[in-house]
């Protein structure tokens, strides 16, 4: 008998078409997944997700971790107001600063909301018509910089000295009549301006009999505008600014240096240009640690023997119209930059002129000299004369 022969079918197929068909696969798959990328990225859900993700974590942090994500989340809602906070180039999240930037004439007040965002750092404010600095400032405990220029504000809150942490405060062009003394509790403050106030005319000082000389008692007493009796002991004065290293009154209207000025020990750049200095007191020596002094546009004659103490005075710019004496060390000596700025007009004072263009003129002079100055930084001699040109071009 013939054996039957048994036999095992094998289908072939060609794998090509099945790679083919993987390949279609994935790649639709790939597409669908990026179109739902995509949808999620533009899908407030996920940004409503965090949040309340934020709110939720808010429980087991602290107080000083809270106030950051709080601000994160009420950033989106603020566009409008510019708060936005400043990342720090070491990511360390106890150091970042948060921002308040307000600016134009269209604001009259402060938005309401700011008064809970005490978590903030800095403010500038700039060319507004808001007329004060609410009181509510006080609770910023952890501001350290106030910018608030061409404002029109007339008066500082006394609140602002609750400000401990304040390392700057910049208050040039607006309508201050008096500075509270209640500043001079703001010890870590580095950087004061105070620039074209215009009828701002004196610092608030203190006399402790305990501790003063008669002569010093004298010179407050001179300074004090209402020459009543000096009885009282006050509390505050700004000689506490011990770390001051900065200040910019210029454009005012102070007949001398304020005495406490002259207890700053700190202070090395002194601006007093542009107002109604016609002497320099005899004791300003102790700014020991003075490197620049400006004192153009005043009615200096005499520059005391004293002056040649400041051994870190390193320039010194002074109108020299009606100046008829001046120390042969300063002018000898090759460490110091001495600028004497002849064909200087003292007086601006101009019935015609609109206050605007003064203030503009204003600003184009102290942008001249700061340039010049800047000019000077690198030069191994200074000039021995300036003369200052002004150029008029009809278009």
């Amino acid at each position: 008998m013939k054996a039957e022969r048994i036999g095992v079918d094998i289908p072939v197929y060609d794998l090509s078409l099945i790679r083919d068909l993987w390949e279609g696969r994935v790649k639709k798959h790939k597409q669908r997944q990026k179109k739902e990328e995509e949808r999620i990225s533009q899908s407030a859900l996920a940004r409503v997700n965090q949040q309340w993700q934020y709110r939720i974590a808010c429980r087991k942090l602290k107080s000083a971790e809270v106030a950051a994500l709080q601000c994160y989340l009420e950033r989106s809602a603020l566009r409008e107001i510019h708060l936005l906070p400043t990342d720090n180039k070491d990511n360390d999240a106890d150091n970042k600063k948060f921002i308040f930037e307000l600016n134009g004439k269209k604001w009259m007040k402060l938005p309401e909301e700011l008064q809970y965002m005490t978590y903030l750092k800095e403010w500038h404010i700039h060319g507004t018509r808001i007329p004060e600095i609410p009181t509510y400032i006080e609770a910023f405990v952890d501001l350290q910089v106030l910018d608030v220029p061409k404002n029109g504000l007339t008066r500082l809150p006394t609140e602002i000295g609750k400000l401990i942490n304040l390392k700057e405060l910049n208050v040039n062009y607006n309508k201050l009549l008096s500075i509270p003394p209640e500043l001079g509790e703001c010890e870590h403050l580095e950087r004061l301006e105070m620039t074209a106030n215009r009828n701002l005319a004196e610092l608030p000082f203190e006399v402790r009999q305990d501790d003063q000389t008669p002569f010093e008692m004298f010179l407050c007493m001179k300074s004090f505008t209402n020459h009543t009796f000096l009885s009282v002991l006050f509390v505050f004065q700004l000689s506490n600014l011990k770390k001051l290293t900065h200040l910019d009154v210029a454009e005012n209207q102070f007949a001398s240096i304020p005495v406490c000025v002259l207890r700053m020990e700190s202070l090395k750049c002194l601006d007093i240009s542009n107002n109604r200095l016609k002497d320099l007191p005899e004791d300003i020596d102790r700014l020991e640690s003075l490197e620049m002094l400006f004192l153009h546009k005043n009615n200096v004659r005499y520059v005391p023997m004293t002056v040649t103490n400041l051994i870190h005075l390193r320039m010194l710019v002074i109108s020299a119209d009606e100046l008829y004496s001046i120390p042969s060390q300063l002018v000898d000596n090759p460490n110091i930059k001495l600028i004497r700025l002849y064909d200087n007009p003292i007086n601006t004072d101009n019935e015609d002129m609109n206050e605007i263009d003064a203030e503009a003129q204003d600003e184009r002079d102290k942008e001249f000299m700061k340039t010049y100055i800047e000019t000077l930084q690198d030069r191994d001699t200074q000039p021995s004369y300036t003369t200052k040109v002004s150029l008029s071009c009809l278009l």
